[in-house]
């Protein structure tokens, strides 16, 4: 068979989660935030070993340091909801701003629902709707527009017609 063919038999391999860890351990010794990222995985969700929450926000919180919009993202809502650190909403605040800014739609979202309920920030309807706004245009988080039509509820049509311009005006920035 001619090297490159479509037609060539792929070989499978066998998944080992606990191979997979020992590789990523390796990785996120040298500080990959990719492979922090996904050992945060692995706890978090208990894939081949008991889902432990404080090692999932530890290892979640190596990966944000370094600019993992995902990991920014649930390290916000580990903090938000208590899961593996103690409950902070200013410390998910910050981190859904850092997965936010960079246009990660799950931090997008928490972050316009933190500002809709006063969360770690000043309650800000027409933030909140920015972001949710922003959220929900990306399709990356579902529920975005079910909670900013919630948000739309409590605004006046100058109010969400300025959210709506903040968003078109957004751009996301890259992490520093």
């Amino acid at each position: 068979m001619v090297r490159g063919s479509p037609n060539r038999a792929r070989q499978q391999i066998a998944q080992d989660l606990g191979e997979a860890l020992k590789w990523y351990r390796m990785a996120a010794a040298q500080g990959d935030a990719r492979a922090q990222f996904n050992i945060g995985w692995i706890y978090h969700h208990g894939r081949g070993l008991p889902p432990d929450a404080v090692e999932a926000a530890k290892w979640y919180g190596l990966a944000a340091d370094q600019g993992n919009s995902h990991a920014q993202a649930l390290l916000g809502l580990a903090y938000g909801m208590g899961t593996g650190v103690k409950e902070d909403h200013g410390m998910a605040a910050k981190w859904f701003r850092r997965a936010a800014d960079q246009g990660e739609a799950i931090g997008q979202s928490a972050l316009g629902i933190a500002y809709y309920r006063g969360l770690g920030v000043p309650q800000d309807f027409v933030i909140a709707h920015m972001w949710l706004n922003l959220a929900a245009s990306s399709g990356g988080y579902k529920n975005a527009a079910k909670h900013r039509a919630k948000v739309s509820t409590m605004m006046t049509p100058g109010q969400i017609a300025e959210a709506q311009r903040l968003a078109r005006e957004w751009r996301p920035k890259a992490e520093r």
